[in-house]
């Protein structure tokens, strides 16, 4: 879906196996196979690993290696699908596991808004897409890189999946926990008041310091990258809920996530990053959302915990960081806002 009009590409040269019920085939395919991918959420790789696992004990060292690609919404996604995937290994020792398997992480960026109830396989999702892989797990494998049409293959992928994981989903939920805290129902919705798109540049521009200084990519360069970014959250044709973009908010106030990840490196710099401070107040203040774990989560520790032991338990930034104090007040903020409307 694009501004420009929609699409429609029909996808036919595919089987299933449900591992649920048929997880010996699910195995025998594994332990066959070139390629293992998955887009399952973060939370979601510790319970397909053991069935990974099995499929690479089964397999010979004769074999080609198998690639191994997690493509999920976080930094090392890969290497923790591998950290799940070790202790289940029962024929394969770690040491062994190279010459059965090769990791590598990746970035993907493309949106997916919510699907329509009832749409089956069809799923809805923008034109844009950029998919980068660290080729260097590959560079002495038998059967050398995988023959990924599409794929950008980098030696260095820690400017790709910072760029797109600070611009690409900083800004998405941003403009996600500013809709949802001022009633907005959709991205689009928020992204018309004129004062949340003007939050959204803010907090954008604040990261684009970071990227800059960091990775030497050009100011020009990375605010074009911002502007494009906010077009293509923008897009009325993505019509995505607020509540599911916001949806795990534990997971995006983590250490190394799009608002404390940042928001850290910046302030170890000596940088501006007002703009991150409130967008983390605001997904502090996304709590008790139905239907999402979660928020039910940050409540509770919000609401059992001083400032102090919630602002380590929830972001995990260290006591003596020049961000922690920062972030403590604004959890002092919120507990106190909370406790004085219940």
């Amino acid at each position: 879906m694009g501004n420009d009009g929609d699409q429609v590409v029909e996808i036919d040269h595919f089987r299933a196996i449900n591992s649920k019920t048929h997880e010996d085939d699910v195995i025998e395919e594994i332990a066959k196979a070139n390629l293992v991918t998955c887009a399952v959420g973060p939370n979601v790789l510790r319970f397909i690993a053991p069935v990974i696992a099995k499929g690479i004990d089964k397999r010979s060292e004769d074999q080609k290696e198998l690639h191994v690609i997690a493509c999920e919404n976080m930094i090392g996604a890969t290497d923790t699908l591998k950290g799940y995937i070790i202790p289940k290994l029962t024929e394969t020792s770690e040491a062994e596991l190279h010459n059965k398997a090769r990791f590598a992480n990746s970035a993907v960026d493309r949106i997916v808004p919510q699907q329509d109830p009832g749409a089956g396989l069809d799923v809805k999702l923008e034109k844009f897409y950029e998919w980068c892989v660290d080729e260097t797990p590959f560079k002495d494998a038998k059967g050398g890189r995988p023959p990924i049409q599409g794929v950008h293959f980098v030696d260095n992928l820690e400017p790709y999946i910072e760029r797109k994981l600070f611009t690409v989903n900083t800004g998405h939920a941003t403009a996600a926990y500013y809709g949802h805290n001022r009633g907005k129902r959709t991205i689009h919705d928020a992204m018309t008041d004129p004062d949340i798109r003007k939050i959204v540049h803010d907090v954008l521009y604040e990261t684009a310091q970071l990227i800059i200084d960091k990775h030497t990519i050009s100011k020009e360069e990375q605010y074009e990258y911002v502007d494009k970014i906010i077009v293509r959250i923008s897009n009325p044709n993505l019509e995505d809920v607020v509540e599911r973009v916001g949806r795990a908010p534990m997971r995006k106030l983590g250490r190394k996530e799009r608002f404390i990840g940042p928001a850290s490196q910046l302030a170890e710099n000596g940088e501006k990053h007002s703009a991150l401070l409130g967008a983390i107040e605001v997904t502090l203040r996304f709590q008790n959302v139905e239907g999402d774990e979660e928020s039910r989560e940050l409540a509770k520790i919000l609401k059992e915990h001083d400032a102090a032991e919630a602002t380590e338990k929830i972001t995990g930034l260290e006591k003596d960081h020049p961000l922690f104090k920062e972030v403590e007040e604004i959890v002092k903020k919120v507990q106190s806002d909370k406790s004085s409307s219940s």
